[in-house]
């Protein structure tokens, strides 16, 4: 069994890219915050994070690069790859992310300064995105083409 679910803040505005066949991927950084450390090798007990990478695909990769920001807050649902590559001086590296399958918005774009939505538009706080469809129990189902933000 393979689930990742986390909630944090993006460290920097999200990057999308296409494959060659013009598949969509968006990638970003979420700050997940860890409880308080008490222990004696930490001189002050100040709040520390990890920074988790996430992947996104197809229309989920397009709508997180239309919508998310620096700051957001969300909440992911997504599987923990392991990736290895080449490096360009011969060497291997590995990279650990999450593949994001579903989406949330936890907070509104005008609590991070992001532009509101049009007016009679969605008008809701937080929503749900799960490869690119809103979730039943944040409202009704739009089509993704209607989507204001």
């Amino acid at each position: 069994m393979n689930h990742a679910i986390i909630v944090g803040r993006l460290t920097r505005d999200p990057e999308v890219r296409y494959t060659q066949s013009g598949t969509a991927v968006c990638t970003f950084t979420l700050a997940v915050d860890r409880p308080w450390a008490h222990s004696k090798d930490q001189q002050s007990n100040q709040p520390t994070a990890d920074f988790i990478p996430v992947v996104t695909w197809r229309k989920l990769a397009e709508i997180c690069g239309n919508n998310l920001v620096k700051g957001r807050r969300v909440g992911v649902h997504g599987r923990i790859q392991v990736r290895s590559y080449e490096a360009q001086d011969g060497s291997k590296r590995y990279v650990t992310e999450v593949v994001a399958e579903d989406l949330e918005f936890l907070d509104s774009r005008k609590d991070t300064g992001a532009v509101a939505p049009p007016a009679g538009g969605f008008g809701q706080t937080t929503g749900a995105v799960s490869g690119g469809k809103q979730d039943q129990t944040f409202g009704p189902a739009i089509p993704d083409e209607e989507i204001p933000f």
